[in-house]
């Protein structure tokens, strides 16, 4: 990983048992994007709010995928930011743990949304790196609040929101490929939060970059 002074976050590292989520250079998001083109989810459907692996895996879904890191790199400021944190196991990148907000310096509230790649699926590193989000977010940074969505019929996200103490918080109907479909929406509070957290998750890097997520 690059080691740079002006941006913190290439330094910043959250260390479980199982993983480690570090900020993606682009050889990594080249790796990433990779990934992704192999298949995150059953083709039939789309677990995603935007179907970005929809696009075909010719270079064109890869290209996308670079160029939404690199935008949410470049885009990024105090007061309106989509943290990437690439989720990598025995030095293979297997995934991408997003958190993202807008005013957290004055709200404390951020939202998470992840992906992983279909061969490392139902080993319980979904639940893992969202752990390790959240420890990042609620123990270093000082959040509130934490929110998510999935759709109803997304089982797998569905279960490991709920496994980590999150509450309903109200259904949407959307459209998914054009089909009216409900959404599951989830708020955790620091309260609830701090009753089931973790002292094996180690973070590095974080008070560097403090200032960068709208804290001072």
């Amino acid at each position: 990983m690059s080691n740079h002074p002006f941006w913190p976050l290439f330094n910043l590292v959250v260390k479980t048992p199982l993983l480690n989520l570090v900020h993606p250079d682009d050889a990594m998001i080249a790796e990433l994007a990779e990934l992704a083109a192999r298949g995150i989810h059953d083709p039939a459907v789309m677990p995603f709010g935007v179907p970005w692996t929809d696009l075909p895996s010719d270079g064109t879904q890869q290209r996308s995928s670079m160029q939404h890191m690199w935008a949410n790199r470049a885009n990024f400021q105090p007061d309106n930011w989509h943290l990437s944190m690439a989720v990598v196991i025995d030095e293979q990148v297997v995934g991408v743990q997003g958190a993202l907000a807008k005013d957290f310096g004055k709200l404390g509230v951020f939202e998470t949304g992840s992906w992983l790649g279909q061969a490392y699926q139902g080993k319980g590193i979904g639940k893992e790196m969202r752990s390790a989000i959240l420890h990042l977010m609620f123990d270093c940074f000082n959040a509130t609040e934490a929110t998510t969505r999935a759709w109803a019929f997304n089982e797998a996200s569905n279960g490991v929101t709920r496994s980590l103490g999150y509450e309903p918080n109200g259904r949407e109907t959307k459209l998914n490929r054009d089909q009216p479909t409900e959404s599951n929406d989830y708020t955790l509070s620091r309260s609830r939060w701090e009753q089931q957290r973790r002292d094996d998750i180690t973070v590095f890097g974080a008070e560097e970059c403090r200032r960068l997520v709208g804290l001072i």
